[in-house]
């Protein structure tokens, strides 16, 4: 009678994975040990980075924590975009494909470049137009496309282009809403506008920066800017659908209004400060005061 050869435990578990489908040709060795910061699955597009979970956890938390100390920091705030995304990216990237538009930018995967857009061909189109008012946002405030960090660590190649695009449609939502970039608070009333209306977690993150607002600037966020960005991305239609592309040549108002976007109150006019007028009494002191007397002409 043959003996029974018993399995031990580790063997079991073997036996429990999954399998995996290995490439003909490819060495097995390469998909035995899991996945870990020694051993990376190669990328699914030019500059993706795989990460763990553990990496992720903690590029959220340093990404998160230097954005808000600076939230002027575009790198830390692109990290934080990419790394907290998650299924929304899903979620945007099924919003696009439920457009015919959104899927017409997913089938052609424009980018918004300083070639692809010249400053000078920009500011040659009419006044008004989506063209001319973008150039003349990058002009006023020495803006330029190419500074935007290229998505490295989302895995899938098309929610990676779909944050690549929001990302790159950011400073026009900034011209075509007319919100001066150079203010936090401009910059976190827009960060709300976004969230309400692509649902990415970063955009809401940024919110923190509020804390570091100055209680002037933080009431006008609260009484102003807050409240319309809820009721002006509820209203408004998908801003990731729009091809950008098609639409320099229309008029700014018009296409605001073919979107459902209300323009927020002029920011550079809310932060004026009132001069101050000389008090009445000092004035009218002032012309009661007799002149000194001239001495007597030689």
């Amino acid at each position: 009678m043959r003996s029974v050869r018993l399995i031990s435990t580790r063997q079991l578990a073997q036996l429990a994975r999954p399998a995996v489908c290995v490439p003909a040709g490819t060495p097995l060795h390469q998909h035995i040990r899991a996945f870990s910061v020694l051993n990376r699955p190669p990328p699914n597009y030019e500059g993706h980075v795989p990460l763990t979970l553990l990496e992720k956890g903690a590029l959220t938390l340093g990404s998160a924590v230097g954005a808000f100390i600076d939230p002027r920091r575009a790198d830390l705030i692109a990290t934080l975009g990419e790394v907290s995304a998650g299924p929304v990216a899903q979620r945007l990237r099924d919003t696009m494909l439920g457009d015919p538009t959104g899927r017409q930018i997913l089938r052609d995967r424009p980018r918004i470049t300083s070639e692809n857009w010249p400053l000078e061909e920009l500011l040659a189109m009419p006044k008004n137009t989506v063209g001319y008012v973008y150039g003349h946002f990058r002009q006023r405030y020495h803006m330029s496309p190419d500074v935007r960090d290229e998505v490295r660590y989302i895995d899938d190649a098309e929610c990676a282009y779909v944050i690549q695009r929001y990302r790159e449609c950011h400073d026009l939502y900034h011209a075509v809403l007319g919100l001066p970039p150079q203010y936090v608070e401009g910059e976190i009333a827009l960060k709300a506008f976004e969230f309400v209306n692509t649902g990415l977690p970063m955009a809401a993150l940024s919110l923190v920066a509020v804390a570091r607002l100055k209680p002037a600037e933080r009431k006008r966020f609260f009484t102003i800017f807050l409240p319309w960005a809820l009721r002006s991305a509820r209203r408004a239609k998908p801003i990731i659908n729009v091809y950008w592309e098609k639409e320099l040549m229309t008029d700014a108002a018009e296409l605001r209004e073919r979107l459902g976007l209300e323009k927020p109150p002029n920011l550079h006019t809310l932060r004026k400060k009132p001069k101050k007028e000389k008090p009445a009494d000092a004035t009218v002191a002032a012309a009661a005061t007799p002149a000194p007397e001239q001495p007597p002409a030689a």
